[in-house]
């Protein structure tokens, strides 16, 4: 049984439950200590005082039980200022009240060391309260606890500075756990945006090579089909481009899910320019100079220029050139609405942002320009 126990309640909770279970129940271990240490130390006068002492221990007791009902409440309300509960503070204050007058009828030294008992049960039952009216009538009730039973100044002024003690270790264990708590959510919080933004990449790299190849596929179909309106056999040819075009935008989606895509400007230069020629769109090149570090990014911006290019343009000519750090993809078909981004050029440009570079879009009568502008 006790091993069960040990694993439910420590090796089979995380750390931060850890810390919650060991805050909690140190808290209520040494409040029970402070109480059980007064009770024990008057046992030396319960052979002159039975009836007393018995007194003492039954309300010592009951004030300690109401004293970690309390502290429970409190633990679970912080770091919240209410509402207070109403239970378990009415019963603790309740109990004081009716002590304090029964503490000071014990005989002998009684009343002393009863005092404590009820000043302690205050300070550490009520401490965790993070409303000021509630703490500082909790400090005037412990001054006055630990005062009233033997109506001795040197008691009351260690009564309240223990008590006042107890209460800043409640607060202090409290806030601690909470920036625990507050830490773990932040790497959950943390952890659930690390995922959200891989998903997010994932997604433009999806857009960018199946928006690529579909732009691709659809003029090539659209050629075929003009192609074999007119009878002409170079539709099949056609055809057959649009069935390799399909089975290479497969087999780089399967790359992309695995993880072992890479994107190569090269590539992206040579394929841009088939497509933008096979829609009979001129294309020209100037990229030499361009630093090799930034050729992976040059093939983003390449991609989704070329691409809204195809979609959203009636472009004759595009030219892509490389001078004075900046990366300019300009076409000489701009429509009405060209000067929108787009979501494909807006998570390009947040990619860029990552690197320390920028994307600029311009509109200039007919032409519209991207810039990547390197830092």
């Amino acid at each position: 049984m006790a091993e069960r126990w040990w694993r439910g309640s420590w090796s089979g909770r995380d750390q931060v439950e850890r810390v919650d279970l060991y805050t909690r129940q140190s808290l209520y271990v040494i409040a029970a200590l402070m109480n059980g240490v007064l009770l024990v130390s008057a046992a030396a006068v319960a052979r002159d005082h039975p009836v007393g002492y018995g007194a003492l221990l039954a309300g010592g007791l009951a004030l300690t039980a109401a004293s970690a009902w309390a502290l429970r409440d409190a633990i679970r309300l912080y770091p919240h200022d209410g509402p207070i509960p109403r239970r378990s503070t009415l019963t603790l204050v309740v109990l004081a009240l009716v002590a304090v007058p029964g503490a000071a009828a014990l005989p002998g030294e009684l009343p002393a060391g009863a005092g404590l008992v009820i000043a302690f049960s205050l300070a550490w039952g009520l401490g965790g309260y993070c409303d000021r009216r509630v703490a500082t009538a909790t400090v005037v009730a412990i001054g006055l606890a630990a005062w009233l039973p033997a109506r001795d100044p040197g008691q009351a002024a260690y009564g309240l500075l223990a008590g006042a003690f107890f209460m800043l270790t409640v607060r202090l264990s409290l806030w601690l756990l909470d920036i625990v708590v507050e830490l773990d959510r932040g790497r959950e919080a943390e952890a659930a945006l690390a995922v959200a933004e891989e998903r997010l990449r994932f997604s433009r790299d999806v857009h960018d090579v199946l928006g690529r190849r579909l732009s691709t596929i659809a003029v090539q179909a659209e050629l075929a089909a003009t192609l074999a309106g007119r009878g002409d056999d170079r539709a099949a040819g056609r055809m057959l481009e649009v069935r390799s075009l399909a089975h290479e935008g497969l087999k780089e989606a399967r790359e992309l899910a695995r993880g072992y895509r890479a994107v190569d400007l090269d590539q992206e230069l040579h394929g841009a320019v088939a497509l933008l020629r096979s829609a009979g769109i001129e294309a020209t090149l100037a990229v030499d100079d361009l630093p090799s570090d930034w050729h992976e990014p040059a093939a983003w911006v390449v991609r989704e220029a070329v691409t809204n290019v195809l979609r959203h343009s009636r472009a004759t000519s595009v030219s892509v050139s490389y001078d004075d750090r900046t990366l300019t993809v300009r076409n000489d078909g701009a429509l009405p609405a060209a000067g929108s981004d787009g979501t494909g050029l807006a998570g390009v440009r947040a990619r860029l942002a990552s690197l320390g570079a920028g994307l600029e879009t311009g509109r200039d009568a007919d032409t519209f320009t991207v810039r990547m502008v390197l830092p």
